[in-house]
């Protein structure tokens, strides 16, 4: 980990813009206001109910009466976690759920002769809770793999902030991270995060995907005792998603510590990387010498960021399990700005100028992981003059430990 974190005291931790960015093709509209007052409501309320019927989509307002709560994300809404953060006063709740979800989709399509990819799911549920002067927490529970019609429309999984910060694992047996793309800190204003879990079902293949994005108002993320009540609600609501759709995954133990996103100034050196970065060498020639890591547990998404002396980047690895993986590659299907094949096509290549992917099959019939290095940054030459044979090798060393901590088979890496 992060010396500078580790110096904080900090615990050792065990994408776009969500839903109204039209995910599966969708409007903002369907949300309906979700952010009306009760006030509001009451006056509105039958053009809402109307508007709703028309779009498929339940919403409700209420005061201190939980009755909203307790149907809200199709029941399994952890409705207790969001009290806690957002107080017993008045809120408004908004609901969404549509499609179908089936825990044995995927090993039924390959028990009938095909490859498993026919063994889709649809299932995708929303519903945002609102308190005026609190904040608001907005969930999505997304079932994987998803048809194939959907592949290259973005926003087929909700995203994870990644754009400053690297998230951290959740721990504590969960398969989950928790983000923030808001870097500022002890200022009580910070507090954004995402907290996802990822349900790995049985041994079928398919997957649940729970993420929860809370805004809360007067609260700051460098406060450790605070940042759990980010992940709470994602925990509980996987757990009775769990046992509401039959998943049958595998769950973890409460989360009393979670760690704190990396930021763009908590770069080490790489020789003495421990976590995600571990085991990556460093370069003369592309002036690879410190990182950015977390913890390597068993997430969904990892995250290394390589750097020169000062931390200015060079190059980003990332790993992609379960529905990141999925949608990766979807992105690439058909895309017209890539020559060659893409991860979308082979287990390994190489992408334009300066990239590389590799992937590695995992256990229980889950999604290939798949494995990027990428250059990063542009205030020097590495995208014009790539370091090929590097990225090659910190590919290979990323994606193998990775792979291994994931119980997946040793990846195939690109050979030139």
């Amino acid at each position: 980990m992060a010396l500078s974190r580790l110096r904080r005291g900090e615990p050792d931790g065990e994408g776009p813009d969500g839903p109204e960015g039209g995910q599966d093709g969708e409007s903002p509209s369907g949300w309906l206001g979700g952010r009306l007052t009760r006030r509001r409501a009451w006056g509105l309320a039958a053009a809402v109910v109307a508007l709703a019927a028309l779009a498929g989509t339940v919403v409700w307002f209420a005061g201190s009466d939980d009755r909203a709560l307790d149907d809200a994300c199709d029941g399994v809404l952890a409705k207790d976690e969001v009290r806690a953060v957002l107080g017993d006063g008045e809120i408004s709740v908004s609901n969404r759920t549509k499609g179908t979800f089936d825990a044995k989709a995927k090993a039924k399509a390959k028990a009938k002769g095909g490859s498993g990819g026919d063994g889709a799911n649809t299932l995708a549920v929303r519903c945002e809770v609102t308190a005026d002067g609190k904040g608001s927490v907005k969930v999505n529970i997304e079932a994987g793999p998803r048809p194939r019609t959907t592949y290259g429309i973005a926003g087929m999984y909700t995203p994870l902030p990644e754009r400053d910060t690297l998230a951290v694992p959740l721990g504590h047996g969960w398969s989950g991270v928790f983000g923030t793309d808001n870097v500022r800190q002890d200022d009580n204003e910070d507090g954004e995060g995402t907290a996802a879990v990822l349900l790995e079902c049985g041994k079928g293949g398919t997957s649940l995907l729970i993420t929860v994005e809370t805004e809360l108002s007067g609260v700051t993320l460098d406060d450790p005792a605070v940042r759990p009540d980010f992940v709470r609600t994602a925990t509980a609501t996987a757990k009775a998603a769990n046992d509401h759709w039959g998943c049958g995954a595998s769950l973890g133990k409460p989360v009393r510590t979670v760690g704190l996103p990396v930021n763009e100034d908590e770069y080490e050196p790489l020789l003495g990387a421990d976590g995600t970065c571990a085991g990556v060498p460093t370069a003369a020639r592309s002036a690879v010498s410190t990182a950015r890591e977390t913890a390597r547990d068993r997430a969904p998404r990892e995250a290394c960021a390589l750097g020169a002396r000062d931390g200015s980047p060079r190059y980003r690895l990332d790993a992609y399990y379960g529905p990141y993986a999925e949608e990766t590659r979807a992105e690439y299907s058909d895309s017209p700005s890539q020559d060659g094949p893409t991860p979308a096509d082979e287990p390994s290549g190489r992408l334009g100028q300066s990239a590389y992917w590799a992937s590695a099959s995992c256990p229980d019939g889950a999604e290939d992981a798949l494995f990027l290095v990428r250059a990063d940054g542009t205030e020097d030459d590495t995208r014009r003059k790539p370091d090929l044979t590097y990225e090659r090798a910190a590919l290979k060393a990323f994606a193998e430990r990775s792979a291994q901590h994931h119980g997946c088979e040793a990846p195939t890496t690109p050979a030139g």
